[in-house]
């Protein structure tokens, strides 16, 4: 199973990705009051584009009722133009709250020689894709047009002290003509952010130089836990700063995403200091899903069991 990495890695694909629920905050003390579980639609990454409407109503019949969208082999919003993907979300009862956009251009690698030596197969040609260094107004304008609330920004380089100086800038950038559309702008972590370059970690000077009025942060708990956060400490120190969370669970043998609740990552006090985070919805995400449909219902299903 692939996370968003390795997917642009293989790919070039855009990374996008996670779950949702309504203050949860308060959910978790009351579970009468959760409302909406969501769905980051990577995880159907393997088969939307196949039947997108098909796609979205069996997810609307789990039980999900949000959507953040992200990459299609389709191109545009899963082949439709902004207003028509939230209109087709919205008729099947759920509603588009965010979309994931790439942080920088990706650069395609070679594909690989075969182990016998002939050569790779041919990988399907990608559709155009936007991102932020280059397409910042142009990415803006078209989740505003559709009436989804977020801007996230799914992965951005921060391998190098270069790249995380330059990411700074186009974040800073993105956030502010974000703040121009009504939209809040958020970024979506890996376990890359919190690796130390130079004596700093990225995700530190993000916060510290990206006024929280520009930036806010879509915790993926499961990437943040294989990292060694502690997760409520990091609330503590940055109040109010994480309006979305991706709910994903780990295996702890193979470190690889599986369905919430079958893995290690212990969701109770991470959820029990949601009000600090300022959390305001929770997109479930599972990289790389082997039959997404099933596993999305496996982890709403366990998702309702621990919020109880």
């Amino acid at each position: 199973m692939q996370n968003r990495r390795e997917f642009l890695k293989n790919t070039g694909a855009l990374a996008l990705g996670g779950l949702m629920l309504p203050n949860l905050a308060d959910a978790f003390i009351d579970p009468k009051k959760v409302k909406n579980f969501g769905v980051q639609l990577f995880t159907t990454m393997s088969v939307i584009d196949k039947d997108v409407e098909g796609t979205l109503k069996q997810i609307a019949g789990i039980g999900y009722k949000e959507i953040e969208s992200a990459f299609s082999m389709k191109g545009g919003f899963y082949g439709m133009k902004p207003k028509e993907f939230a209109k087709l979300v919205s008729d099947l009862g759920m509603s588009w709250q965010a979309h994931h956009v790439n942080g920088a251009p990706f650069n395609r690698p070679a594909p690989r020689p075969s182990a016998d030596g002939s050569p790779a197969p041919a990988r399907p040609a990608m559709p155009p894709m936007k991102n932020l260094l280059n397409n910042t107004q142009e990415i803006v304008d078209e989740v505003a047009e559709g009436g989804a609330k977020y801007l996230v920004c799914a992965s951005i380089p921060v391998n190098k002290m270069e790249e995380i100086k330059l990411s700074l800038e186009i974040l800073q950038k993105a956030g502010e003509a974000a703040k121009k559309a009504g939209l809040t702008f958020v970024f979506h972590n890996h376990t890359a952010e919190f690796e130390t370059v130079e004596g700093q970690r990225p995700f530190d000077m993000m916060a510290s130089q990206i006024s929280p009025d520009l930036l806010k942060f879509e915790l993926d708990l499961a990437w943040a836990t294989k990292a060694g956060v502690n997760i409520p400490e990091l609330f503590q120190k940055h109040p109010g700063r994480f309006p979305l969370f991706h709910v994903k669970d780990l295996n702890k043998e193979t470190q690889r995403p599986v369905e919430v609740g079958t893995g290690y990552i212990d969701f109770k006090p991470i959820f029990a200091a949601a009000k600090t985070a300022g959390v305001k919805h929770y997109f479930v995400e599972q990289d790389g899903a082997p039959s997404p449909v099933n596993n999305l219902t496996t982890s709403f299903n366990n998702l309702k069991k621990i919020v109880a």
